[in-house]
């Protein structure tokens, strides 16, 4: 079974089940401050499962792009992705355990559906601890289903547990379901969750039913919610008995693109498998950042940094195969043909993805010449060491001020039988991760619960700025993206022009004057089409459900959103605009802030 079949089979099954079919959203949380991309399929549904009303009713299900950040390191070995797709299917209130798990099953089991036997499957639960008790319900529910004592597994918080996403706020127990893939436990205490590979995790059904609190109660919560998950990746890999997601139909045509052009091919070793799995992960994960709606390039911060990094790192390992000179757009142009039809706006957006990867290739490659310059400078004063050794906080110095790769240097040092001190380059770069650490938990404190009420202002205001430069600058403007953190507001549009002093001021002013006419918000949900026909603003119309939120800021602006808002302007502070500069050809960019 084919990726895009599982996809498609997995939203018939939830439809059935009367859930409403939502779309995916962008791969860059838009409100959310604690992290740099959407990272699970819950991810943009937060707001819902903490007590939002969905437009599409209470059983939801689609399927959703994602980033994990934290795996970029791990890329390489036959599992690891940092891009990824994500099948889900959610109950807001509606049904629990003995259901979701139920669904669950037939879904896995049913020759109707996947059909996989129910001898290969093992489950875990919650063990329970000081604080939750043992979930004995789950438990009960896999045994009624006819799964035997010994394939349901009690496992502690680190194995069985969801959130909070903060602090505080919704969590609970998950169960999980696991394939026996055939191969030779590790020993006797080899169990689901094991990573010698016997057990493959293929869903997980989360049970969010109880509320943290500050003093680390946890009492249950009266709207109880179920949130689940299902690689697409890894479940059409072992679906069709692959040991591997580089071995399905998602990347052969990418790894054959790479050999094309490459000294090696897939199979010849360990080392040259890892670089072609690294370069086909990283410039799929690099296209669809580069094609997602919220438009973000290569730059030294943030999701544009780590687009820098994906490219780069690819970049480096086509070097180690001896690649030549430009080659990654021929591979993002694969990609896109691949997922056109699933994200048709790769094909609309191909030109500019093709683009940005020529340029920062180009980049890198003046980089490396630059860098590869120093390590010359640096050569005759190394020479007068009888050590052959280049201390590490010169080879992080090559990389931290150059962005030159420390396994380059090591060629370059081996070229000149010297050999580089990288347990000193992996102190000063820890150092230098511990600060940069620090200083994203400031701009990134806290969690998604904790911060919805100190992002709320701000997304109000995000509205109201929305219809004053509509007002000054005429109705063609329309927003092309924003993001909100704690300390500040970012709004993309559509303008030909620097704006003025004046014009800014004039902004500023009738936002302001709103917020001193506390005016009400009020939310209602209905029909697309009648939400524009009552002049509400709607410029993403491809990402909107049929029932969509339209919300009213007194008689001022009228808009359809997600949410969430304040229910009156009067406490919002003052909005004050901080910078308006370019964003991109035709698109300007303000950051703007709420003064208490």
């Amino acid at each position: 079974m084919t990726g895009n079949e599982l996809r498609a089979k997995y939203i018939e099954f939830f439809k059935t089940k009367n859930h409403q079919e939502i779309k995916g959203k962008s791969l860059i949380p838009e409100n959310d401050p604690t992290v740099l991309f959407t990272t699970a399929g819950m991810h943009p549904l937060v707001p819902f499962i903490l007590g939002e009303t969905h437009p599409a009713g209470t059983r939801l299900v689609n399927y959703q792009k994602c980033i994990r950040t934290g795996d970029i390191d791990a890329v390489g070995d036959p599992h690891h992705l940092t891009f990824f797709e994500m099948l889900g299917n959610w109950s807001l209130g509606d049904y629990f355990k003995e259901e979701a798990i139920r669904m669950s099953f037939e879904f896995l089991t049913s020759p109707e559906w996947l059909g996989i036997s129910k001898d290969l499957l093992s489950v875990t639960v919650f063990a329970g601890d000081d604080e939750v008790e043992r979930d004995e319900t789950s438990a009960g529910i896999w045994r009624e289903l006819g799964m035997p004592e010994e394939r349901i597994y009690f496992l502690p918080r680190e194995d069985n547990w969801w959130g909070p996403a903060g602090q505080t706020g919704p969590c609970g127990p998950d169960s999980e379901m696991f394939i026996d893939t055939g191969r030779e436990a590790c020993g006797p205490d080899c169990r689901p969750g094991c990573s010698c590979g016997k057990y493959f995790e293929i869903w997980n059904d989360v049970f969010m039913q109880y509320n943290k609190q500050e003093d680390g109660s946890f009492p249950e919560m009266e709207r109880r919610c179920v949130d689940t998950g299902m690689g697409i990746e890894r479940t059409s890999a072992i679906l069709q008995g692959k040991q591997s997601v580089y071995e399905t139909e998602a990347f052969l045509p990418l790894i054959d693109a790479v050999e094309q052009v490459a000294k090696a091919k897939y199979g010849d070793g360990e080392d040259s498998d890892i670089s072609i799995r690294i370069i086909t992960d990283h410039v799929k994960t690099s296209t669809m950042i580069l094609g997602d709606e919220q438009g973000v390039t290569p730059s030294n911060v943030g999701q544009g940094y780590i687009l820098r990094r994906l490219i780069r790192r690819a970049l480096r390992h086509g070097r180690k195969l001896g690649v030549e000179g430009i080659f990654l757009g021929n591979i993002a142009s694969i990609v896109i043909d691949l997922y056109k039809g699933i994200y048709p706006l790769l094909e609309e957006k191909r030109d500019f993805i093709l683009k940005e990867f020529v340029a920062e290739e180009e980049k890198f490659l003046h980089t490396l010449q630059k860098g590869e310059h120093e390590f010359e400078k640096l050569l005759p004063n190394l020479m007068k060491s009888s050590k052959r050794i280049i201390p590490g906080r010169l080879a992080f110095k090559l990389y931290d001020t150059y962005g030159f790769p420390i396994e380059i240097t090591e060629e370059l040092a081996a070229e000149h039988d010297f050999t580089v001190d990288r347990e000193g380059f992996e102190k000063a770069y820890k150092k230098h991760q511990e600060l940069s650490k620090q200083g994203a938990e400031k701009t990134f404190k806290g969690g998604l619960a904790d911060q919805s009420e100190l992002t709320t202002a701000l997304h109000t205001a995000t509205h109201m700025l929305h219809k004053a430069l509509r007002t000054v600058l005429g109705e063609h403007v329309m927003q092309k993206g924003s993001n909100i953190t704690t300390e500040r507001l970012r709004f993309d549009f559509n303008h030909p022009d620097k704006m003025t002093p004046e014009e800014i001021k004039q902004v500023e002013d009738i936002v302001n004057e709103q917020i001193q006419r506390n005016l009400p918000v009020t939310m209602e949900i209905m029909d697309l089409e009648q939400a524009k026909a009552e002049g509400a603003i709607a410029f993403f119309a491809d990402k909107y459900e049929e029932q969509v939120k339209v919300y009213t800021i007194g008689d001022f602006s009228k808009e359809v959103c997600g949410g969430p808002h304040v229910e009156n302007t009067g406490n919002m502070g003052t909005f004050k605009i901080k910078k308006e500069q370019s964003s991109s050809a035709g698109v300007r960019r303000i950051r703007a802030v709420l003064q208490k």
